[in-house]
């Protein structure tokens, strides 16, 4: 196979084009272009070169990537043929460039010609220094999790509205629509530059968007901070927790803070029965903060850090979604979660049914019960149907009006029968689909919704409610019912 010169045309300025680029268009290779949609064609045009462009596959494929195969397929076939060829593209080969990276990943014969990149002529449009750091994203993928709101960013591949209307949604629910940023065309290019300062609100606005178009927004500055990322809240941690942050913080341990994510949990919890979002997203970034403070108490002890966290959590989505990252197939979301459940086990090394029991979490009773009556019906201890259920439930009511009969102070006895009573009724629960821990909570929130009601009704009547009689407090009561408390 002969040799593919790979070489980079500079941002658009003919005045751009290195020595090195001009000595392989004159030269007597073939020329191959990715696309002609590029001001330093006219070069070739002016000198009578003669090439094969590349632009009719964009028009014939779906896919970018179907397109980059396509053309690097192209590219080997004609290396094969036993002349050396030459392949230019748009800038720097090795900035922003697929094809380029294709071809370097198979390994083929290449050697690049480098070209100055749209990059350093883009930072002199919009005179920003990229020493606090700098992110080129592909616009056509662009997407939330490319976004980082502490390092300036450039987007390019925007040369049509459909793809800059879509870039401004994004960017709208990050930064704001009055946020500004800069979108240039034709960066220095002498008499086509064009660059505007804008808010995001008015980005796809402009006329002038093509193959040289791209969008730099510049990152937050800490003065003017109003919004913030991940990395923010890990950083204010740190400080909290530093030579002079704050004593209560730095005094936490794993252990001391372990109340505080079960109530921050169980607050998410009450904020989706209520179905109130602005408390659900208060109370998740609760949840967050815990995650984040575990994860700087177990820095400063050596054991782990955040990284560690998303790793592990990544790896184990990833092992077990197999139909997804693997290609496996699956019929409907029950065999989903069957395989999720068979392997959890296999990493966490199960081999029998009493394992997985002890491994059980320390769960709220309720929550854990149901997880044990889950596993147990899994291998067939069970119940044929919801009958045995109910008579296990009057089973163990009439247990338990055994022990209460049996005039016994047998408190432990009491106990145990009522503890079988509420196992039963969660195994029922379980027949039915239903989850007892949010059943129960619902029943709580009934009775305070009830006894709210009760007050509020003692009140208007300027009397206390602890000087009712309890026929006079049933009958409030059935009057909350009839209103739907």
């Amino acid at each position: 196979m002969a040799k593919i010169y790979v070489i980079g045309l500079g941002p658009g300025s003919i005045e751009d084009l290195t020595l090195g680029a001009i000595n392989r268009i004159h030269n007597e290779n073939k020329n191959f272009l990715r696309t002609e949609n590029h001001p330093t064609i006219k070069y070739f045009k002016d000198n009578d070169i003669l090439y094969k462009s590349f632009d009719y596959l964009y028009e014939t494929k779906e896919e970018f990537q179907d397109v980059y195969e396509t053309i690097v397929d192209s590219l080997v076939e004609e290396a094969l043929k036993g002349e050396n060829i030459n392949y230019f593209v748009p800038g720097n080969p090795l900035v922003a460039e697929r094809t380029v990276e294709i071809l370097l990943e198979r390994e083929e014969d290449i050697e690049i010609i480098t070209g100055m990149s749209f990059i350093d002529p883009l930072i002199m449009s919009v005179k920003r220094d990229p020493i606090n750091g700098l992110k080129i994203v592909d616009g056509t993928v662009f997407d939330f999790s490319m976004i980082d709101i502490n390092t300036d960013m450039i987007i390019t591949q925007v040369y049509n509205k459909r793809i800059i209307s879509e870039i401004k949604l994004i960017l709208s629910e990050i930064y704001g629509d009055e946020y500004n940023i800069f979108i240039v065309d034709s960066a220095g290019i002498k008499g086509q530059e064009k660059v505007n300062n804008t808010p995001i609100y008015s980005l796809d606005r402009f006329e002038d968007i093509g193959y040289l178009t791209s969008i730099y927004i510049p990152r937050i500055e800490k003065e003017k901070k109003n919004i913030f990322d991940f990395n923010d809240i890990t950083n204010i941690m740190k400080r909290l927790r530093g030579e002079d942050g704050c004593q209560w913080d730095i005094k936490q341990t794993h252990s001391s803070l372990r109340k505080c994510i079960i109530e921050e949990a169980y607050e998410v919890v009450d904020a989706i029965d209520k179905g109130d979002i602005d408390s659900l997203m208060e109370e998740l970034g609760d949840v967050l903060l815990q995650v984040i403070f575990h994860a700087e108490i177990a820095f400063d002890e050596g054991e782990f850090n955040i990284i560690d966290i998303t790793t592990s959590l990544a790896n184990k989505l990833i092992y077990r979604h197999p139909h997804i990252f693997l290609n496996e197939k699956v019929v409907n979301s029950e065999e989903v979660v069957y395989n999720w459940d068979r392997l959890k086990d296999l990493q966490r090394g199960f081999k029998t049914i009493g394992e997985k029991l002890d491994n059980i979490s320390s769960l709220p009773s309720l929550m854990k019960g149901l997880k044990i009556q889950q596993v147990a019906a899994k291998v067939g201890f069970d119940w044929t149907d919801i009958k045995g259920a109910l008579e296990k439930i009057e089973e163990e009511y009439n247990e338990v009006l055994e022990v209460i009969d049996s005039l016994e102070e047998n408190w432990e006895r009491q106990e145990e029968e009522i503890g079988d009573l509420f196992f039963s009724i969660v195994n029922l629960a379980r027949f039915l689909k239903i989850d007892p821990e949010v059943a129960m909570n619902k029943s709580n929130n009934k009775f305070i919704n009830r006894f709210k009601f009760m007050e509020k009704e003692c009140l208007e009547q300027n009397v206390k409610l602890e000087d009712l009689t309890l026929e006079e407090m049933e009958s409030l009561w059935s009057l909350a019912k009839k209103n739907k408390f």
